[in-house]
């Protein structure tokens, strides 16, 4: 039997349901396109079997582009189970450059603040919109910035303390890569006021955020310029890069609007987690049934290397 790393690729399963036979299905994916396709298959990898996630993979050689795309889109769609086809070379990535509103929190840390300017509707509207791709970014952000004018101070704290909360597997995914050597940093088109406290919160090393202008008492309705936006993005990973001496292909960058799809296309690993249509369409890999340590299995970790605390 021919080891992982003689395969030209990997393909990774995983599942927060226990009635799911994880192993057979991902084992009778590689079977079918051995036999019928020409997929080469090696031996399936168990990398958890614990009560809570199942995860397994199944190294590949295609035989031709076509197959590869085929299983991609199998790859893209499946009840229950999310899974990555992927490049076996460089699998576990030394830069975790990540998204923080509805990725490594679970919430759009301005719509949770014009709630307590009674405008939560109108923002979120607008937000849905600029994540979907449908309206310029730093456009929409100076809108709904605006729209605050006037907002409190003690609303920001209020709003962090009572509101923000870290996705399921923020922690892990964080400390995981951290223990092993990667550099991380949270680059966010919301507020340093947020990004400062989640990335404390979360573990990571460094952040980016745009600035809101206050007056000493209360929101002006302006934002610092430059905007943190689409391109500052994928900006900040290459300064990342550039900073630490590494290469694009050691990259894992993750989010889920728009705004995150440049830094998602250029990073060697592009995760689209819970994301939009345009990202997810585009992104290498993505996310949408189970939690954020789905990322550590695509790169191949395994159960007892995770690591469940804050960042270290």
């Amino acid at each position: 039997m021919s080891q992982v790393s003689e395969f030209s690729h990997v393909l990774v399963g995983v599942t927060h349901v226990a009635s799911v036979l994880l192993s057979q299905i991902v084992e009778s994916v590689g079977t079918a396109n051995e036999d019928h396709i020409g997929f080469e298959a090696g031996r399936l990898n168990i990398l958890s079997d614990t009560s809570d996630v199942q995860a397994a993979e199944l190294p590949l050689t295609p035989g031709s582009e076509d197959m590869l795309n085929g299983l991609h889109w199998f790859c893209k769609d499946h009840e229950h189970v999310d899974f990555a086809l992927l490049p076996n070379a460089n699998r576990k990535k030394r830069l975790l450059i990540s998204d923080m509103d509805s990725t490594i929190i679970g919430q759009e840390c301005l719509d949770e603040l014009a709630d307590f300017a009674g405008l939560k509707a109108e923002v979120s509207a607008i937000t849905e919109r600029a994540m979907r791709g449908e309206l310029n970014f730093e456009e929409a952000l100076t809108t709904r910035v605006s729209m605050l004018k006037g907002l409190k101070l003690d609303a920001l704290q209020a709003c962090y303390e009572d509101r923000i909360t870290l996705m399921p597997g923020a922690q892990a995914m964080v400390a995981t890569m951290k223990a092993h050597g990667a550099e991380t940093l949270l680059v966010s088109g919301g507020f340093t006021f947020f990004t400062e406290r989640v990335a404390q919160q979360a573990g990571f090393d460094a952040h980016r955020g745009n600035t809101l202008i206050d007056d000493g008492a209360a929101l002006t309705g302006q934002v610092g310029m430059p905007i943190l936006g689409r391109e500052a993005k994928l900006t900040a990973l290459e300064a990342a890069l550039s900073d630490h001496k590494l290469s694009i292909d050691d990259a894992l960058a993750i989010g889920d609007g728009a705004n995150d799809l440049a830094m998602i296309k250029a990073a060697g690993l592009g995760i689209a987690f819970e994301a939009k249509p345009v990202v997810a369409e585009e992104a290498t890999a993505a996310i949408n049934h189970t939690d954020l340590r789905t990322a550590l299995f695509f790169q191949g970790y395994t159960a007892d290397e995770i690591v469940e605390g804050p960042g270290l």
